[in-house]
């Protein structure tokens, strides 16, 4: 009989000050942390780890793959993903060939993440039309798994130019080099997830969690009618949230740095300011954010469970200016206590 484990995880973006003077000191520091960060989360038993492509001043990591070499060589059991890599805007060769390095380099742990960027910033920076927004993404996601799935491509689209009988390398040590797709609540990229038979990531930052439960029925349901493996089709939630010895601790420590960047993101887009009320309803139970003492925190993650049967949960601590030590405390709660809480509950039952 095959029992479940759901994967429990943690991404982040490697945010910096983008007001620092000294930019390079500023990204080195935040580079540093995030390596001890990915460490000790190897250390404590996670098992993945995922960092997002972005090219803006208030975040250092716009090269997930080189950041994960690095933690690669640093660490042995956690799985390392790109959370997202915003493959519209990239070559889907290098995606593959740096994504297979960190495979090699990793001994078999290195996965990719693919979305079409929640940020546009990466479009006009390598010479992309907005206007072909979703049209990149599907031809460069043909192409990605082409490309994983043949050694020697012969492809062609509208976009890029063409492939003829030629080999992409290195070839990754996994056998299937796992690609996922991100999607932030936009159904018919969820329908297309689940229609080509690949593992789908959904970002909850807003509002009850539960209302995202159409989403993961739609994933399957398309799944079924295009005959895809039901083995194939895992799924995870990613969430932001918090971990400290307790509550009101936790609540205390997350609200300013997260509100930081809720408030700073919301005037790009026009959303209105968040607050401490608001914030507080957002850790109801029903709350998006996942946070509190350990004990709380597992409650949150069994009861998610039963709502979306999901077989990954990543949840972003490491948001704004949250300080370092208090990370690191939180990645040691989420390792050494929610952890056992979460498998104890889970791993003996017998996956829907």
């Amino acid at each position: 009989m095959d029992f479940f484990k759901m994967e429990l995880g943690l991404h982040t973006f490697g945010d910096v000050d983008a007001a620092a003077l000294d930019k390079g000191a500023e990204g080195a520091r935040r580079i540093k942390d995030l390596l001890e960060e990915i460490a000790l989360a190897d250390q404590v038993g996670l098992d993945v780890f995922g960092l997002g492509e972005h090219h803006r001043p208030d975040y250092v990591v716009s090269s997930p793959s080189t950041v994960l070499a690095a933690a690669a060589a640093i660490t042995k059991n956690i799985r390392l993903t790109s959370a997202v890599s915003v493959l519209s805007s990239d070559d889907p060769v290098r995606v593959f060939q740096q994504f297979s390095t960190v495979d090699l380099i990793s001994n078999g742990r290195a996965e990719i993440m693919a979305g079409r960027g929640s940020f546009i910033e990466s479009y006009p920076l390598f010479g992309y039309d907005l206007g072909d927004y979703d049209d990149l993404f599907s031809e460069k996601l043909d192409l990605l798994l082409a490309i994983r799935d043949q050694e020697i491509v012969t492809w062609q689209g509208e976009k890029r130019a063409p492939i003829n009988g030629r080999g992409v390398y290195p070839r990754p040590l996994q056998k299937e080099l796992p690609i996922w797709i991100a999607v932030g609540g936009t159904p018919q990229s969820v329908a297309r997830a689940g229609a080509m038979g690949l593992p789908l990531a959904v970002a909850i930052i807003g509002g009850e969690y539960p209302r995202f439960a159409p989403f993961f029925n739609l994933y399957r349901e398309a799944a079924r009618r295009a005959s895809q493996d039901p083995a194939k089709l895992k799924t995870s939630i990613n969430v932001h949230g918090f971990i400290a010895d307790t509550t009101e601790a936790a609540a205390d420590q997350f609200y300013g740095p997260q509100a930081e960047v809720m408030n700073r993101i919301g005037r790009e887009r026009g959303w209105g300011p968040t607050n401490r009320a608001h914030f507080d309803e957002a850790r109801s139970t029903l709350g998006n954010l996942f946070l509190g003492e350990p004990e709380l925190v597992a409650e949150k993650i069994i009861a998610a469970h039963k709502v979306f049967g999901m077989d990954r949960f990543l949840l972003q601590m490491a948001i704004g200016p949250m300080p370092h030590a208090q990370v690191m405390r939180g990645i040691e709660l989420y390792g050494t206590k929610v952890a056992p809480l979460v498998r104890k509950e889970l791993g003996s039952s017998e996956k829907n």
